[in-house]
């Protein structure tokens, strides 16, 4: 008979009880937060994307209503105040943008907690990161267990694209936490019942449609789910109980809409023409270029590989592995489930196992997941944004993954329990408990970590790389992001005052560098060849670009490279004098 172990003091301290409860969500939200405070300590060393030079002028722009909101309440609401203030970049709804004004009016401007503009700006996309892996949790701990929660929360985050991407005042990141929230609310609605559930499901709709058009499509998932639901509790009573709309549906097509039109002051007024006129941009966007297997795409039809090969080439490959392993268990699962309903069902006795699920959550996470990624499979969806467009499916992803680390560390307890000198509490015990973490997490971690700044040019192992990436010829950058990258050249080599073509760095993003003094305030930016020194950021549909610089630099050699892992990023042509 083995010796008992004693157990340790502190377990008393950290034992959660069974129930989920406001515990969990301390968990969830110290995981959040740590990913924030990691993301900040890096944000500085990340230059500017394109769109984030709009959105910081956007961001500016509201400030001044939400001041004059402040000040004179009456003039900020009339016509002429909103009209010509909310103008302003209105291609995509106003609550980020209107996050990125209130955080530099506040946490810049005024309580100087950010000494950096762009820092303020972006910190509202970075607090949502957070906000996806602490509902991400949540999700996987009442659905699954907490260990798949935290472990799909911490996968969620160890992604280099979205690692890159949370950094952002922009809405990728955004759209996924609301989402993911959203569906939350609506699957704890559907187990919880009660009106207050359906309330706040209808709230949060209206703020995820709030943050990206892509919302207007969540009902895809959530109406065949709910449905489903309703039709099986009516099928498992044998027709006693009548079918009835659920309440969370019938709050986020109610409620939804109304906040989404109260938050959004440029709908206000024309409403109707303003909305088509909206919906006729993102439906007619136009496209953008794109490289995939050495081939870029300037118009449709685009290639229907190009969303399955990006995931496995930048997704880290335990990650897929993980999910792969959950999805099917989660599959066996269900089989038993119909195996049993359909012996009580030719029995003639009460199919209760029907009710086993109340929420259906893996029929929610399978719908989402294709919702998710359904639109990159057809031909005319453009594919300019690589794989930030998609991301609202990686935290479903990530709770099959979750789910599936659950029950291998499940497995590996029960066979460390049978062995001899590991009784369950002790040391060895724990140290194997925790080689299976780090050997799951280690490498998601060092990708990510590896890939900063370099995030959309970083790719997985199981292709290589980054030089595996750039061998395939797949797209090893866009939005011009990568220029800041180059301050250590422009330091020794740009003389005083030279003026610098910055080529795909949006002009916005190039000025609000030289303000934060991340490259030389004495540079002079250009937008022409026609310089001291031309850049050009290498994709494949730039390669004109160099061709003119060669002609104005009478020189193909350029004065220096950029890499990432041995990759070129930019070149650089400087004048001689």
């Amino acid at each position: 008979m083995s010796e008992e172990v004693r157990r340790p003091w502190w377990r008393a301290a950290v034992d959660l009880p069974e129930t989920i409860g406001w515990r969990d969500h301390v968990i969830g939200a110290l995981i959040g937060c740590a990913y924030v405070a990691w993301l900040l300590s890096t944000a500085r060393s990340l230059g500017f994307a394109r769109d984030e030079g709009f959105y910081f002028h956007a961001a500016t722009t509201y400030a001044r209503w939400f001041e004059l909101l402040a000040s004179s309440p009456h003039d900020a609401l009339k016509r002429a105040s909103v009209d010509a203030i909310w103008s302003e970049n209105h291609e995509h709804p106003a609550l980020m943008k209107s996050l990125f004004a209130l955080s530099w009016m506040f946490l810049h401007q005024k309580a100087h907690v950010f000494a950096d503009a762009s820092t303020a700006f972006r910190f509202p996309g970075m607090v949502m990161m957070g906000l996806a892996q602490w509902v991400t949790y949540l999700f996987g701990a009442r659905a699954y267990s907490r260990r798949a929660g935290a472990m799909a929360a911490v996968l969620l985050g160890l992604m280099p694209r979205v690692f890159y991407n949370a950094h952002l005042a922009c809405f990728d990141v955004p759209i996924m936490a609301m989402w993911t929230w959203c569906m939350y609310l609506y699957w704890r609605s559907q187990t919880q019942g009660g009106i207050w559930w359906a309330i706040l499901a209808g709230i949060a709709y209206g703020l995820t449609l709030e943050t990206k058009e892509a919302a207007w499509y969540l009902l895809v998932p959530i109406v065949p789910h709910a449905l489903f639901v309703q039709f099986r509790a009516v099928v498992g009573k044998r027709g006693a109980a009548r079918f009835a709309l659920p309440g969370a549906l019938l709050g986020m097509v109610t409620l939804g809409p109304l906040v989404w039109y109260a938050l959004w002051p440029w709908m206000w007024n024309d409403t109707l023409p303003r909305l088509q006129e909206w919906f006729a941009f993102h439906l007619n966007h136009v496209y953008y270029n794109m490289e995939f297997l050495h081939e870029t795409y300037f118009s449709a039809p685009s290639p229907r590989g190009y969303m399955p090969v990006m995931i496995l080439a930048t997704v880290p490959t335990v990650t897929l592995v993980l999910f792969a392993v959950g999805l099917v268990g989660r599959g066996k699962v269900h089989y038993g489930r119909l195996r049993a309903w359909s012996r009580d069902a030719a029995e003639g006795a009460e199919a209760s196992v029907v009710s086993l699920d109340r929420g259906e959550v893996d029929l929610l996470s399978l719908l989402v997941f294709g919702a998710a990624l359904g639109p990159w499979l057809l031909p005319r969806t453009p594919i300019f944004g690589g794989t930030k467009h998609w991301f609202t499916a990686y935290p479903f992803l990530c709770l099959f993954a979750g789910y599936a680390f659950d029950r291998v560390a499940t497995a590996l307890r029960g066979a460390l329990r049978d062995a001899r000198g590991w009784a369950e509490g002790s040391h060895n015990t724990i140290l194997a408990q925790g080689a299976l973490v780090a050997c799951v997490v280690a490498a998601p971690l060092a990708e990510t970590a590896h890939s900063h700044p370099f995030g959309l040019s970083s790719y997985v192992a199981l292709v290589g790389g980054t030089a595996g990436g750039a061998d395939l010829g797949l797209n090893r950058q866009f939005w011009g992001f990568t220029t800041q990258s180059l301050e250590p050249y422009f330091e020794a080599k740009a003389p005083r005052g030279a003026s610098v073509y910055y080529q795909d760095t949006a002009s916005s993003s190039w000025q609000q560098m030289i303000e934060e003094k991340r490259i030389r305030p004495d540079l002079r930016g250009a937008g022409s060849p026609d310089a001291d020194i031309a850049i050009v950021h290498l994709e494949r549909h730039m390669l004109e670009v160099e061709y003119n610089e060669w002609s104005v630099f009478g020189t193909d050699i350029p004065d220096y490279v950029l890499t990432h892992d041995g990759v070129p990023i930019i070149d650089v042509f400087r004048r001689k004098r």
